[in-house]
């Protein structure tokens, strides 16, 4: 199949695969998100053990008891307290994955159904990212202070960022940048050079 000659040609074709593929990720992202889920089990588990008791998985889910105290309920005259249960669902950050695979159709490259399955492998990666620090921001908010919770200022600092750039960047910025990656040669053809060319063309003197 041809590849788009255009720019426009294959902004267009980029749309129309991207809503279609999303009607149809939003049927099965429960489970096409579910080994990112998988990922960010075995980060919690090894890298917040001070904070995480038990972590549950299910397909579109995942939900960590931990350690850390909260108020609860009162009960009569006594404040009860609580340990924290922080959950997400596993595909919040995994939009990704449609938006990866419309530029990669759109594009008509060679080895698609490869390239289709070895991004959808990587882009776990910066999901299960998104979905780890989702939970930890949960954690040092229901938490409070860092002396409370056993980290330095900057840790917690450090965490506030990684959630905003987990959940508000990565997850549309990593297929775009992996797309770039695997049809860099396409991308230099068709839009780098049709820019440089109208330029060029715009900046001759009559």
């Amino acid at each position: 199949m041809a590849r788009p000659a255009t720019v426009w040609g294959f902004f267009f074709a980029a749309l129309a695969w991207f809503l279609a593929l999303t009607l149809l990720w939003m049927q099965v992202s429960a489970w096409t998100s579910y080994p990112a889920g998988g990922l960010a089990h075995i980060v919690l588990g090894n890298g917040a053990a001070q904070w995480v008791r038990a972590v549950h998985k299910e397909p579109g889910r995942i939900e960590v008891d931990t350690r850390v105290v909260v108020p609860a309920a009162a009960q009569g005259n006594r404040q009860a307290v609580a340990e924290l249960i922080a959950e997400v669902e596993t595909a919040r950050y995994a939009y990704g994955l449609p938006l990866f695979l419309a530029l990669l159709f759109a594009a008509r490259g060679r080895q698609i159904v490869r390239r289709a399955l070895l991004g959808y492998a990587i882009l776990l990666v910066p999901q299960a990212f998104s979905l780890v620090f989702s939970i930890l921001k949960q954690v040092i908010v229901a938490g409070g202070s860092p002396a409370t919770l056993g980290v330095a200022a900057w840790q917690m600092e450090g965490i506030a960022l990684g959630y905003q750039f987990g959940s508000l960047l990565l997850p549309t910025l990593a297929p775009v940048l992996l797309w770039l990656w695997f049809d860099r040669a396409f991308f230099s053809s068709i839009v780098v050079e049709g820019w440089l060319a109208r330029n060029a063309g715009g900046g001759v003197d009559s």
